[in-house]
């Protein structure tokens, strides 16, 4: 692997501030927008800027939630694009426009708990070897309270490793990374469904350096949809993709590849409600 790191910044009272980063596209509902987003605005410790990548043209619904957010918060910017780009795409459109090197993760359905932040803007102030910081999440349907699993992947980072070989190690909405770091592992590229892990593969071969909080800092809003998308040929063969490019990259054996392959393919042919079960009473803790 790759030694070379990025440099955070040395001083700490720059470090406070921190940008956060989200991408909207027409199919989002305004209601959980504004719950997202008024999650933002309500932190312990509240971000110097937000930056709004809108991926594509918006339904006027979305535009009002938009609009709205905006005559309240000066700090939130919103980046047009004229045509959806796809997460990974819109992702480093808005990466170009966020002012700070510290960059917060936030998608347009979750909602923060109060001290996400906090917690986090401390850790990476504390620890400037650390390169991305992510946290546990409660998984939720309808209301926060309303709990059916979390997700809570390991702390440091020799098991982050490991746990990457055959999982994705972070939860992408969780994370705080810093954008430097990101930007010269070649920064979010396209690949259907899969870039954020690809991300942090690329990240870990450059030599960056992972942190998972042990505490869970964000509902993320889970339905029947959610575990739909997670199944079907279009998904597997994305995966098989991946897994075939972790190999060329070196970070996996061919026998974890097939491995991979096997249990992950397996998985997405499944019945609907057989996958919610597998999620829920086995690949969390």
């Amino acid at each position: 692997m790759h030694t070379q790191k990025a440099q955070p910044p040395p001083n700490s009272t720059i470090m406070k501030q921190f940008t956060v980063l989200m991408s909207v596209y027409y199919r989002e509902n305004p209601q959980f927008l504004q719950q997202s987003l008024d999650s933002i605005f309500n932190q312990t410790l509240p971000p110097t800027e937000v930056v709004l990548v809108q991926d594509g043209p918006m339904d006027d619904k979305l535009e009002q939630v938009i609009e709205r957010c905006q005559k309240e918060h000066t700090e939130l910017k919103t980046i047009k694009l004229s045509k959806c780009h796809g997460l990974g795409g819109a992702l480093n459109e808005g990466l170009r426009h966020c002012s700070y090197d510290l960059v917060a993760r936030m998608d347009t359905d979750d909602i923060a708990k109060p001290e996400r932040f906090k917690t986090q803007i401390e850790w990476m102030e504390q620890h400037p070897d650390t390169d991305v910081c992510g946290c546990w999440i409660d998984e939720f349907t309808d209301i926060p309270t309303n709990i059916i699993s979390s997700r809570k992947p390991p702390r440091d980072h020799e098991d982050i490793v490991k746990f990457a070989r055959k999982r994705n190690p972070m939860n992408h909405p969780t994370v705080v990374f810093r954008r430097q770091a990101v930007e010269q592992a070649g920064g979010y590229q396209h690949f259907y469904l899969f870039e954020d892990y690809y991300l942090w593969i690329r990240m870990l071969m450059y030599g960056s350096h992972f942190h998972n909080i042990q505490k869970s800092l964000l509902y993320f809003r889970m339905s029947d949809d959610t575990f739909q998308r997670r199944g079907g040929l279009k998904y597997a063969q994305s995966e098989i993709r991946l897994q075939r490019e972790l190999h060329q990259l070196g970070f996996i054996s061919w026998g974890t590849m097939i491995l991979n392959i096997f249990y992950r393919s397996t998985v997405r042919n499944m019945p609907n409600k057989l996958r919610r079960f597998i999620y829920i009473s086995l690949l969390r803790r």
